[in-house]
């Protein structure tokens, strides 16, 4: 019992240090590739890694950096059945502190994060499985039709907090995801004013 309360102390604190591991890094410099973050747009989230190292360092990336999401997540909600505290508030807490290790990891002095899209993906899988296929499609539909990763981000985000409320009716992660779909806006401001210029990158050029 006593252990339990203490890891509800520190589980935000391994979710934000967790959160902060800069995966797109590590797996590029494994593969000799120093300067992502001089690279292509200069994130370290899977596209940019895509681009740079090829579509293998990219997959290894979204599983990383959806695992640094999920399992604090998952460890949030068992050490609370446990320890005399609300799951959903507390799980809910604790992804948000993974979500903002990755947007501002200490690791990298606070500069130079994702945007947020993958490590969110795996707090929602164990938060709201059904919410994240849903906004999962959408992501994809959006890829599809308007060739744009970001248009298709940015179209999961803003209807997570909806679809969280349709398959959950919670409250706290309801209120959750809208804190994730406001903070993944704002990581993509310049994502959004590249789209309304009409000069944001496409996921796939066209074959002649």
């Amino acid at each position: 019992m006593q252990t339990d309360r203490l890891m509800v102390w520190l589980l935000p604190l391994l979710g934000y240090m967790l959160g902060s591991i800069p995966w797109g890094l590590v797996v590029t410099r494994g593969r000799g590739e120093k300067n992502l973050l001089h690279r292509g747009s200069g994130n370290i989230g899977a596209t940019n890694v895509g681009r740079i190292a090829g579509t293998q360092a990219a997959l290894f990336t979204l599983s990383a950096d959806m695992l640094k999401g999920a399992i604090p997540t998952w460890l949030a909600l068992r050490v609370s059945c446990t320890a005399g505290v609300d799951p959903e508030w507390y799980a809910g807490m604790v992804a948000l502190c993974a979500i903002m290790g990755h947007l501002f990891p200490c690791y990298l002095g606070l500069r130079n994060g994702g945007k947020g899209v993958a490590t969110a993906a795996g707090c929602y899988l164990v938060l709201s499985p059904l919410a994240l296929l849903s906004s999962a499609l959408l992501f994809v539909l959006v890829v599809r039709f308007a060739n744009r990763v970001s248009a298709g981000s940015l179209s999961a985000a803003a209807l997570l907090p909806g679809f969280v409320w349709i398959h959950t009716r919670s409250l706290p992660l309801t209120l959750a995801a809208v804190i994730t779909a406001v903070l993944i806006f704002l990581r993509h401001t310049a994502n959004i004013r590249r789209l309304r210029r009409g000069q944001e990158p496409v996921f796939r050029s066209k074959k002649r």
